[in-house]
């Protein structure tokens, strides 16, 4: 038996959806356990492509527990709407399969009306907030007046922390963001319509989670984002809400730490970021341009181009420490196919000094430039490959450096966007 962690090294999109979803065919119990719908997960089964939000990407898999713990927060018209997509695909059938935490907080009407609009007002200063509500869900839940999910299940509770949070919400909406007043009977009963559609599924989750792990079940732990928009060790204020990092694992599944058995990291083969804030590998070139044509850089969620650059090892490594990986994971390697030359940033030069390591300070990093190695690039095709010593010799010197310089194994390569298409060293659930 084994608990895993899967992380993002970067600021998100690294392929994790993917990646938990190979590795979901070896898990008993499959655990979302941070985030909201900000973020995407894209599989592709069969040739079609499906974006997941909030379920876990096992739920692909039949006869699998998914869980969506206390963690992450609940959009519950996208997450119904979620739900019956996927049955109108053939998935999720059995209603057994998906449980959601009780202690999950909701996302509610005036969190996605003032994420609009207070985004609206930071002219040029945008953090490029998705303005699903996320940012103000998680305020209100450290603030202690969220609404969870056991509130819309009880009428009188809910009816009173409504009431109490709209008069101060619609008195900010109105005299503060100009915004129009919202009406407490229309979201009442929305959302009790919704609470009650959803009781099948909420559960004390962290009871479920912890008797699986004691009965030797394998356990698979997926975040949202990535290592750097995480909101106490990312590139703050860009940052999400939320912690992405490992440890987080336990606090928002609730289970202690001394379960988890293994972390492994996830990481593109080169680097991207959605939204604003310092990207010292950014290229602003025909390669960069190169990078998101080839591998279809646009945020699953929002559309967005996402900002492209050379791997940045400083980051990682960094992203390594933090979340206490000993495996990596490579995503999108065949991306880079066809270029003659490939770079990684190994440093900084900030301002004339050499960094080895993430400054904290954004204006610093801001003012950081790249320091390079390069290397010689490939361009035979490799989506076939299925055994690493069957890549290009200039690939394999290309991850053998990633390992280097980054202090971590690689045990997986993903070389497609399909399931298949996964080069495999060491499955961390079989050792």
């Amino acid at each position: 038996m084994a608990s895993i962690v899967i992380v993002g090294t970067q600021w998100g999109d690294e392929g994790k959806g993917k990646i938990v979803d190979f590795l979901a065919e070896h898990a008993d119990t499959i655990v979302r356990f941070q985030g909201g719908n900000n973020a995407g997960h894209t599989v592709v089964v069969k040739d079609e492509q499906l974006i997941l939000h909030i379920i876990p990407s096992g739920v692909l898999h039949p006869k699998k527990r998914c869980i969506i713990g206390n963690g992450v927060i609940i959009d519950p018209k996208e997450l119904l709407i979620e739900i019956e997509l996927l049955k109108s695909k053939g998935y999720l059938q059995d209603d057994g399969c998906l449980s959601i935490s009780e202690r999950a907080h909701v996302i509610m009407p005036y969190h996605k009306r003032i994420d609009i609009a207070r985004e609206a007002l930071k002219a040029g200063e945008q953090i490029g907030t998705t303005g699903r509500g996320i940012g103000p869900t998680y305020e209100d839940k450290a603030g202690r007046v969220g609404i969870r999910l056991v509130d819309l299940l009880e009428k009188d509770s809910f009816k009173k922390k409504l009431e109490s949070n709209l008069k101060e919400k619609n008195t900010y909406l109105v005299s503060f963001l100009k915004e129009e007043k919202l009406k407490f009977e229309d979201i009442y009963n929305e959302y009790l319509d919704m609470g009650m559609k959803m009781r099948e599924y909420v559960s004390d989750t962290s009871l479920i989670m912890n008797q699986d792990i004691k009965e030797g079940k394998n356990v698979l732990f997926e975040g949202a984002q990535g290592t750097f928009l995480d909101v106490d060790h990312g590139t703050y204020p860009f940052v999400t809400s939320s912690n992405t990092v490992a440890a987080q694992a336990c606090i928002g599944a609730g289970i202690g730490p001394t379960m988890i058995d293994k972390v492994v990291g996830i990481s593109k083969a080169y680097t991207t970021r959605v939204g604003g804030g310092p990207f010292p590998a950014e290229l602003h070139d025909e390669t960069g341009r190169f990078l998101r044509k080839q591998g279809d850089e646009y945020g699953a969620t929002t559309g967005r181009p996402r900002r492209c650059g050379w791997f940045d090892a400083v980051m990682v490594r960094h992203a390594v420490r933090i979340n206490g990986i000993e495996r990596l994971v490579i995503t999108k390697l065949d991306v880079l196919k066809g270029l003659d030359k490939i770079r990684i940033c190994v440093g900084y030069d900030c301002n004339g000094e050499v960094c080895s390591e993430m400054p904290s300070s954004m204006k610093r990093l801001e003012a950081c430039e790249p320091i390079h190695e390069e290397m010689e690039g490939w361009s035979s095709d490799m989506s076939h490959v299925r055994e690493y010593d069957d890549l290009p010799d200039n690939a394999k010197r290309y991850i053998k450096r990633i390992e280097e310089l980054v202090e971590a194994r690689v045990i997986m390569v993903s070389v497609g966007s399909r399931r298949d298409e996964t080069i495999v060293l060491e499955n961390p659930f079989s050792n």
